[in-house]
């Protein structure tokens, strides 16, 4: 999720004025920089895919090819989003051979799952030893989830011991209660959240009908007990290799148990006769690419009032 106000009406003759790029944009640049070698998998990335070095390969996954997903978010329309590869759930990604992928990138994406240590865990079957899974999550203070409370931990490992649907009622329950009439005005308003009834009716529809939401939510400190809970009850399978805390975010980067793969620069030959960078140099040089990009993407965004 962004909270970024997106594009309104532009006048042709007067220009508009830019926010700057987000801060945890670069933030997410870096840590790719860093991290991420070989090929792998983004998902659900939508218009923000995660800029990636040149020596890491990504394809796209997400639930329906893109033209579906233009028809699914009419609001992206004028925006470019990334060519889906593998069509697949991302909590299970059933199509994904296991110990196949080098890095598994996923942002804003593990807050819509129903069991996110299930999902956690699935994911790194599909990596390789070594490999690495790249998460940015939003801090519910910041977003339209600052009136729900954390999701406690107990009830995350009760999901994944005994499955999802005996918190799902529950998890849309407080979406109409607490959130909905801050996303939307077109689906209900503070008095009728405030009805049980309106509530229970509301949420039964969302339910029937799959809506996304966000089932589980943190700040960063339950956030991490989140992921050390789940190192512990998958017997210690990775190792948190980095996280960091972005304005609206925080990012963790996870390693798969076995040796991490030796980087090496992606496409032979222009790699070859190209200047080997430091570290350093390669953060600097990823970074700049990366506000290039993000300015390009965000023409057409007013500036906030």
């Amino acid at each position: 999720m962004s909270t970024i106000d997106r594009r309104g009406e532009r006048s042709q003759e007067q220009p508009v004025q830019l926010d700057p790029p987000p801060v945890y944009l670069e933030a997410r640049a870096e840590f790719a920089a860093r991290y991420l070698f070989g090929e792998g998998l983004e998902i659900g990335a939508l218009h923000q895919p995660l800029a990636v070095p040149a020596h890491a390969k990504v394809r796209y996954v997400d639930r329906m090819m893109t033209d579906e997903l233009r028809r699914e978010y009419p609001e992206l329309a004028e925006w470019d989003l990334t060519e889906v590869a593998v069509v697949d759930d991302g909590e299970t990604l059933a199509t994904v051979v296991d110990e196949s992928q080098d890095f598994i990138i996923a942002n804003h994406f593990l807050e819509h799952t129903e069991n996110p240590i299930g999902t956690i865990e699935t994911h790194l079957s599909k990596l390789k030893p070594g490999g690495v899974l790249f998460y940015a999550v939003p801090d519910k203070r910041y977003t339209f989830d600052f009136r729900r409370p954390v999701t406690p931990i107990e009830e995350m490992i009760a999901d994944y011991d005994e499955g999802p649907e005996r918190s799902r009622a529950e998890h849309y329950d407080e979406w109409c209660r607490l959130v909905i009439d801050e996303e939307s005005d077109s689906v209900g308003s503070a008095e009728q959240a405030a009805s049980e009834e309106w509530v229970q009716r509301r949420a039964r529809e969302l339910e029937a009908a799959k809506y996304s939401i966000h089932m589980h939510v943190w700040t960063q400190a339950e956030f991490l007990r989140l992921i050390l809970a789940c190192r512990d009850r998958l017997g210690g399978a990775f190792d948190i290799e980095a996280t960091a805390k972005r304005a609206i975010e925080f990012i963790v980067v996870l390693r798969k148990q076995g040796p991490p793969p030796a980087p090496s620069p992606a496409g032979a030959g222009s790699a070859e006769s190209a200047p080997r960078l430091t570290g350093k140099e390669e953060l600097k040089q990823v970074s700049r690419r990366v506000l290039e990009k993000v300015r390009r993407e965000v023409r057409g965004w007013r500036a906030r009032p």
